[in-house]
């Protein structure tokens, strides 16, 4: 029995032994190795996936294997045991460095290592072991990370009834693809749904600007009905008054999330990981050439995998199960489909001058005579940058979009207002003619 209890024991006490033992695999049963047949074993056992105690690595160098071997081979399982340092605990910081760290550190337990070392520098103790420095405070219970004593903000785990009750929208930066004016940066814009976690829909764009997350909107509300809700950022961009129109005419809520608190979009943060884990890093970018390659391959990802892919918040069910179970409470486009595109045009505030013309871009245009001196709104597909039409500041179409042609003005015939024929009328008396009356009769007496 004191065999197997002195066995135990030992297999619990050298648990980290026993797992390099088990990295070391066949090369503890071989007797007699061959001369460059031992550099061959250990690449061998280097190539394979371990689970690593305490660690999120899968595998281990071929020179670590290499020297537990030798350490095996010398002193047997009890050299495969970690050491402990022989001088753990000391430390070789002076007592006047120690005396200054603990006096920086107390005035705010806030402070970082990188902190301490620039205020210790000043005070001449310069080149300091950052190492030491921890190992230090670590020994006075002042290593740990310290909450701020601000008041922090309530914030609870929730999650939508029904798909298209909420969605979120963000940008993530993405990577620098070769492009048709050379190396560019691109951002993905997502919009995504907070019930189902489905994309309604994810495209990268060469910038992060308001027309950018308008034409994502376009895409996903086209594809996937209208949301109630639209969650999105702080940034100006979000907060452009095309896009408080656009969501104004569909009915969707606009949302802004409050600065400096990314935990508000902790479902969006989830998503971007994923894709920088399972998307980014399996891209092949020697492959894209332009924008369109890169966005058909997050599409074709998102459909054939991430959709279809079982997500552990959803009770195992994939986002595009749990949205399906809600269709029948989808808000659809429905009429809004027929002039979507007109929906999604940007108005612009003009002051008609005088002559009846707008200027947009560098370019004059023509407005109806009527509306001279007034304001109009030009609506312009902003995709393009071409103006459509004109519109009343009522939301009423009034009049096509016409270049303004100088020349061919100068024999076009003017509108006239009619001249009307003066009406006179009937007084009783004047001044005037009673003067005209008294001037005669003088005359007439005169002439007697």
């Amino acid at each position: 029995m004191l065999g197997i209890y002195n066995f135990l024991k030992i297999i619990m006490t050298n648990k980290v032994a026993l797992f390099r033992l088990s990295v070391l695999g066949s090369l503890t049963s071989r007797i007699d190795i061959r001369h460059g047949e031992l550099k061959k074993l250990i690449k061998a056992q280097a190539e394979q996936h371990f689970d690593i105690p305490n660690s999120k690595k899968i595998k281990i160098s071929a020179r670590t294997i290499e020297r537990w071997y030798h350490l095996w081979k010398k002193h047997g399982l009890d050299g495969l045991d970690p050491k402990v340092r022989k001088d753990s605990g000391d430390c070789k910081l002076s007592e006047e460095a120690k005396s200054l760290i603990l006096k920086f550190k107390e005035e705010d337990m806030r402070r970082s290592l990188t902190t301490l070392l620039d205020l210790i520098g000043k005070q001449g103790f310069k080149n300091l072991p950052r190492s030491s420095i921890h190992r230090f405070l670590q020994s006075q219970n002042m290593s740990k990370r310290v909450v701020s004593d601000a008041p922090t903000i309530e914030r609870r785990q929730f999650s939508a009834q029904y798909a298209n009750e909420i969605w979120y929208g963000d940008v993530m930066h993405g990577p620098k693809i070769m492009t048709e004016k050379g190396l560019k940066k691109v951002y993905l814009i997502t919009i995504i749904d907070d019930a189902s976690r489905l994309v309604a829909h994810s495209e990268f764009s060469l910038n992060e600007q308001a027309v950018s997350i308008e034409k994502i909107l376009k895409e996903a509300v086209m594809r996937r009905g209208l949301p109630n809700r639209l969650i999105v950022d702080n940034g100006s961009a979000y907060k452009s008054s095309s896009l408080q129109e656009i969501c104004a005419r569909l009915e969707i809520r606009l949302i802004h999330c409050r600065p400096y608190e990314p935990e508000a979009k902790g479902k969006l943060e989830r998503w971007h990981r994923t894709v920088r884990d399972q998307f980014i890093n399996e891209l092949n970018l020697s492959l894209i050439k332009n924008l369109e390659d890169i966005n058909i391959r997050i599409l074709a990802w998102v459909e054939e995998i991430y959709h279809k892919h079982k997500h552990s918040s959803l009770d195992t069910q994939t986002p595009l199960e749990r949205y399906r179970k809600d269709v029948v409470n989808i808000r659809h486009l429905g009429e809004k489909a027929k002039c979507i595109d007109e929906i999604f045009y940007h108005r612009i505030k003009r002051h008609v001058k005088k002559t009846g013309v707008i200027n947009y871009n560098g370019n004059e245009y023509e407005v109806p005579y009527e509306y001279a001196s007034t304001y109009v709104n030009l609506v312009v597909d902003p995709y393009v940058e071409q103006p459509k039409y004109l519109e009343s500041l009522e939301g009423k179409k009034i009049a096509d979009v016409v270049p303004l042609n100088a020349i061919k003005n100068t024999y076009r015939e003017r509108q006239r207002p009619t001249e009307a024929k003066p009406t006179r009328k009937t007084k009783s008396s004047s001044v005037v003619e009673d003067a005209l009356e008294s001037y005669q009769g003088r005359f007439k007496l005169e002439d007697k």
